[in-house]
């Protein structure tokens, strides 16, 4: 990712990574607009061997990583959102495997609004603190507390259902809760009434459909593991839980993408950072053996 290196390159590459340096609405903790070039930093530590894997994915089938997307001060976010939902999709279509990283939340719109036009049936796994439903915040629908009705709305828009398994939620509001409720395409897995993961794996995973875009906004991570994010909660995921839900889903589905987003670097730390490279090389492991 962060390296120069002849598998690096992107036409021989089956996996791309796409940073998007993108913050405009974050409430509570500044800072993840860094978030992306910290995370390909750190990426340069990450051992290529796979324990769990026993193999090095990046050298055997190449990690390439775009230049940074930034938007414009005077470009309005929804137009370069559709921007970056252009250089996902053409990236897709040449027959990568895309990883987005943000960035806020709010960019999550972009490489779904790709992937609802190449698969009309695309479900979300969205991994996240909170449920990112409201229709507008703080003025705008293009906040990142909007983040997955802005994405599901894109689904439907092709006639899609989108359905969607919601995990390790544990921030939310009354509007969320109730459109929740009154969506039957929605599974709401909450950090307090699962907090044994293992047990709710398969029922998060039976509920997607075939094609299915996992969304992780790092805050859905325990703040113990990962306390480098825009509004930590306590009560998140640890690392092996994401591991085997992660593994699940790609097991059981055919995953077309992935993102992590909302890493706001902390000064004189680095875990947050190195634990995101580590996740995303082992998304990229779990993809290629998913491909073979």
């Amino acid at each position: 990712m962060g390296l120069d290196l002849p598998f690096c390159d992107l036409e021989k590459a089956k996996f791309a990574v796409v940073p998007v340096a993108f913050e405009r609405t974050t409430s509570y903790m500044k800072g993840t607009k860094n978030g992306p070039n910290k995370l390909l930093e750190a990426s340069r530590q990450v051992e290529f061997y796979d324990e769990e894997l026993r193999r090095e994915i990046a050298q055997a089938y190449g990690v390439a990583t775009v230049p940074v997307l930034k938007p414009k001060p005077n470009a309005e976010s929804k137009e370069f959102l559709l921007k970056t939902s252009a250089v996902v999709r053409e990236l897709a279509q040449a027959g990568k495997f895309v990883a987005t990283v943000g960035g806020e939340h709010t960019v999550t719109f972009a490489p779904v609004n790709a992937f609802k036009d190449l698969h009309k049936d695309l479900s979300i796994l969205y991994i996240d603190a909170h449920a990112d439903l409201r229709d507008r915040y703080e003025g705008t629908p293009w906040n990142h507390a909007c983040a997955l009705r802005r994405s599901i709305e894109a689904c439907q828009s092709v006639g899609g259902k989108a359905r969607t398994s919601l995990v390790a939620i544990r921030n939310l509001d009354i509007e969320e809760a109730r459109y929740i409720q009154d969506n039957s395409n929605l599974a709401l897995f909450t950090a307090h009434d699962h907090r044994s993961l293992a047990s709710s794996i398969a029922r998060i995973v039976d509920h997607l459909g075939e094609h299915v875009y996992i969304s992780v906004d790092l805050d859905g991570l325990d703040p113990s593991i990962m306390p480098g994010v825009g509004t930590p909660q306590p009560g998140g995921l640890l690392w092996y839980e994401t591991l085997d839900l992660l593994k699940e889903v790609f097991k059981k589905r055919k995953v077309v993408g992935v993102d992590l987003m909302e890493l706001a670097p902390i000064k004189g730390q680095v875990v947050s950072e190195f634990t995101a490279a580590k996740l995303l090389y082992r998304i990229f492991g779990y993809a290629a053996r998913g491909a073979e």
